[in-house]
């Protein structure tokens, strides 16, 4: 991915002679892994839970909250436990199911998604004709409830007269849960797991992220003008609020979520959640 949140774990891959990085909205991850395009993947943790081949999990790095994301928002002109059709950014397929998951728990419905490109509406929104800002009465487009992802809810988010009701999805999983969430987390093919190429690879991603959080300040000095971030809100951001290491609470999280997927119905089927280390130790027995 190339939003601000990823520079902890991607910073200075590209200059790795040895590897090559490929930038792709988050939802597209999971197909050039299975397509075999890329050795290993930052992909949407629920796409773990929905290729069509076997994925393992390597927690050398995620991104992840344990509270409030900031960059995961449902902006909503009705009450929240209200909202049943909801517009939503397709880039995050994990953001996606998440509120499903919550709104299923909050009122026992699942609601309605409709894909909706911020983007593109924004670009229809700047034509001359329609340069009047938008009032709850004449709402010129925008849906009655949004879920946007990534830097434009900081960079370019909507109107705040039509969006009283607002849920930060990450403040709302720990609410329900008293867990981190895992949104996005690096995963090759099963039958890759024990190569070489993987295993390099994972040690690459590992140090990487280690000499990233040396370097976190500079790093958001750098990078967060070129996504439209006020600096001191980059750096709390990246700082505060985000979480890169993927510890024992946070495979608990995991699991959670994939259970509670499962029960809502947003999954039809709960795969076993396979870790790399656990897939190494079982090639390494067979051997």
């Amino acid at each position: 991915m190339s939003y601000l949140n990823t520079l902890p774990l991607i910073e200075g891959l590209g200059k790795t002679k040895d590897a090559r990085l490929t930038l792709t909205p988050p939802s597209g991850l999971a197909d050039l892994l299975v397509a075999g395009e890329v050795d290993v993947a930052l992909a949407s943790v629920i796409d773990y839970q929905r290729a069509p081949e076997s994925l393992v999990l390597c927690p050398v790095g995620m991104i992840g909250c344990d509270g409030p994301t900031l960059t995961v928002r449902l902006f909503s002109s009705v009450p929240i436990d209200g909202a049943r059709r909801v517009h939503c950014d397709v880039d995050s397929h994990t953001s996606l199911d998440l509120l499903r998951v919550l709104l299923h728990a909050r009122t026992g419905v699942v609601p309605t998604i409709e894909a909706f490109d911020a983007d593109a509406f924004r670009a229809s929104r700047e034509q001359p004709e329609r340069e009047d800002a938008p009032t709850p009465e004449n709402r010129q487009g925008w849906p009655e409830a949004l879920l946007l992802i990534g830097d434009k809810v900081v960079s370019d988010s909507p109107p705040a007269i039509l969006y009283p009701h607002q849920l930060d999805l990450g403040e709302a999983w720990h609410e329900l849960t008293g867990l981190p969430f895992v949104y996005a987390m690096w995963m090759c093919r099963e039958h890759d797991a024990g190569s070489a190429e993987v295993r390099r690879a994972l040690a690459l991603l590992d140090r990487t992220r280690r000499h990233n959080a040396t370097r976190t300040d500079w790093i958001v000095a750098q990078r967060a003008p070129r996504h439209d971030w006020p600096p001191e809100l980059a750096r709390a951001y990246v700082k505060d609020m985000l979480r890169y290491e993927v510890g024992p609470r946070e495979r608990e999280a995991v699991e959670k979520f994939f259970d509670l997927a499962h029960a809502a119905g947003v999954i039809d089927e709960r795969r076993p959640t396979i870790w790399a280390e656990e897939m190494r130790e079982r090639t390494e027995r067979d051997q």
